[in-house]
């Protein structure tokens, strides 16, 4: 079979891979040959449990879709590691953790210039996995930091924006688990804004009826602000902006307002009257930058709707999203045309080209993703003479599952550090979805851990990818060159370093796959590594350490310990989960660097999370260890 007989057997593929699992719109059409060069320097390297499949970025593709077969001549199949939404990856390399170890597989990858469009696969390589044996010692990773180096700012994508669902939750007098719903969730986002940085939060129906903006009175449109207003004063009160939505339809203006989606029952219907929706728009973005100011609301973000390309969000068809986005669009530049209005919000990377195209004012790219590092849109933006364009994950996570257990462990923390750090640099926003477990799409938590969404649980505890978030944020502002070697190395380990102005050298280290069938860990993906740190102009440093993983930082675990047997906790567990609710440290040390070097020895396991810091001490704070 001709290499191109195969690229057309991967794209039929593809095709049946996004019409599955209830995204047949998402695909928005046949997946086309794509005007890209094949990759090159394609290599499998087996380790174990682990095949680190790497090549060379190929010019214009925004991502690539690897896949295998166990012959040469395939059959090829896109490996699936169970994230969901688009199996693709931005960049090289690859961890195949999902094959049979001692198995040869054969490997290919094809670029995408869009989800729809899909380049040539390469020539195929052999690759596998090898099995660990019973007692083996641990194979070896090392990581390589120059505390004297600089690559620049350390970027933080997380720090642009987080998801919250909608915020008339902020408003909310119930109880959820005992839980007040409003006051817990304005105490979630101050700690988003304080300990991780989050500048803004993004979030739904804020044109929807539970805000009550829009009625009609005999006929008349009438409007009515206070409880936006009620909510929008909290989320600056607590230093941080909103990224303004604009959706769902206000059930008096919707053409079919039976067309509803989640259990408070927002309306996703096109308007009845498309003059009326733009005279929403228009006083909703004007009282606004009355209240608040021109200078404030021309930072904002509005963004048109959400992920109207699934027909579960929007009931119109594709012509009427784009008639109400260039609607939308119009009103919101005659209040200013400084006010930044983009989109398209759509799920799985959908409607890019299209966005790109309309014949109306976009100031930002904004999309959404699950499972999967993020997509690099920037060839997307150039080649439409955009190059420029500020790009918005306005949601992403490592599931698009409602209560998937997969959201509250150590797994979906790595995943965070794994997308923030492809992300950094290449992306404005990665918004992780979503703050709080205080969350209604499909009714209130049913229990503590429920597989929820939030970066914390009802009750404000930390899950693991909150740690995660929380320790790449302590890391400096000077990113620092790291390099990694070893069986795994930059494919399964990552590392990420940075340095403060006090010269404290901070290095971040995970492992972690893609893979969903390892949530709960896999013993022949652990991982001893070995963290050298070169150019330490100091001779005697404080070493801090901070571990998340199964045993440390986790909420889950600390869960357990107390019975964990109920649905929510009584008032002592309660207690008892807020006094463990902190990063696992380490007793802190002394160390002294050899001829400006430091290595510190760890044993990593997957998925797990280690962080550690060096400090330069002044003065002899006792004995060095």
């Amino acid at each position: 079979m001709s290499v191109g007989d195969l690229a057309e057997q991967a794209r039929q593929r593809w095709v049946e891979l996004m019409g599955t699992g209830g995204a047949q719109d998402r695909a928005s059409g046949e997946v086309v040959a794509a005007d890209l060069s094949p990759v090159t320097g394609l290599t499998a390297v087996a380790g174990r449990g682990q095949t680190t499949v790497d090549w060379d970025p190929v010019p214009g593709a925004i991502g690539y879709a690897v896949h295998r077969a166990t012959v040469a001549t395939g059959p090829y199949e896109v490996v699936d590691h169970g994230g969901g939404d688009v199996l693709a990856v931005p960049h090289p390399p690859y961890a195949d953790t999902t094959g049979e170890p001692g198995r040869e597989y054969w490997y290919s990858v094809a670029p995408l210039a869009t989800v729809n469009a899909m380049g040539p696969l390469c020539p195929p390589v052999p690759g596998g996995s090898v099995a660990g044996e019973p007692g083996a010692a641990l194979p070896a990773v090392r990581v390589t930091v120059a505390a004297d180096g600089d690559t620049g700012p350390l970027h933080r994508p997380w720090r642009a924006m987080v998801g919250s669902e909608h915020l008339s939750h902020l408003l909310c007098a119930d109880l959820s688990g005992g839980r007040p719903i409003g006051t817990e969730l304005r105490e979630a986002l101050r700690r988003a804004h304080d300990e991780l940085g989050v500048e803004s939060v993004r979030a739904h129906a804020i044109l929807g009826d539970d805000l009550g903006i829009y009625r009609e009175v005999d006929g008349e449109p009438r409007y009515d602000f206070s409880r936006l207003d009620r909510v929008y004063d909290t989320v600056l009160e607590l230093g941080m902006r909103p990224v303004v939505e604009l959706g769902y339809m206000p059930r008096d203006l919707a053409r079919d307002p039976s067309r509803t989606v989640f259990a408070y029952q927002a309306v996703i219907s096109p308007p009845k009257n498309w003059d009326r929706w733009a005279d929403l728009v228009r006083a909703t973005v004007t009282h606004l930058v009355d209240r608040y100011g021109r200078t404030e609301v021309v930072h904002w973000f509005f963004e048109v709707w959400n992920e109207a390309n699934l027909s579960v969000f929007w009931a119109g068809s594709p012509e009427e999203y784009w008639q109400l986005y260039r609607a939308t669009a119009a009103a919101v530049k005659q209040v200013d045309p400084e006010i930044r209005v983009g989109g398209p919000a759509s799920a799985a990377v959908g409607w890019i080209d299209a966005q790109l195209a309309v014949d109306a004012p976009v100031d930002f790219l904004s999309t959404h993703v699950y499972g999967s590092p993020p997509l690099d849109l920037r060839p997307l933006a150039a080649a439409h003479g955009r190059p420029d364009l500020p790009l918005l994950w306005t949601e992403w996570g490592v599931t698009a599952t409602h209560g998937s257990d997969v959201n509250d462990t150590v797994f979906a923390a790595t995943f965070l550090l794994r997308g923030m750090r492809s992300a950094s640099r290449r992306i404005d926003a990665l918004a992780p979805w979503v703050a709080s477990d205080h969350f209604e799409e499909l009714g209130r938590p049913p229990r503590l851990l429920h597989g929820g969404f939030g970066l914390l649980t009802v009750g404000n505890l930390a899950k693991p990818k909150f740690w995660a978030l929380a320790l790449a944020q302590r890391l400096g502002d000077t990113e620092l060159p790291v390099t990694g070697v070893g069986d795994g190395a930059r494919s399964l380990v990552e590392a990420w370093a940075a340095r403060t102005a006090d010269g404290t050298v901070g290095v971040l280290c995970w492992n972690g796959t893609l893979d969903h069938s390892r949530v709960d860990g896999a013993p022949e993906l652990d991982r001893r590594v070995a963290v050298r740190v070169t150019g330490l102009p100091g001779q005697r440093y404080e070493l801090r350490q901070w571990r998340v993983d199964a045993g440390h930082s986790n909420v889950a675990a600390r869960w357990r310990e107390l019975g964990g047997g109920a649905d929510w906790p009584d008032e002592a567990q309660w207690r008892a989960l807020a006094e463990a609710d902190r990063l696992a440290e380490a007793e802190p040390r002394y160390v002294e660097p050899v001829g400006g070097e430091l290595t510190v020895e760890l044993e990593l396991p997957m998925p797990g999370i280690h962080h550690l810091e060096l400090r330069p001490l002044a003065d002899d704070p006792g004995e060095s260890g």
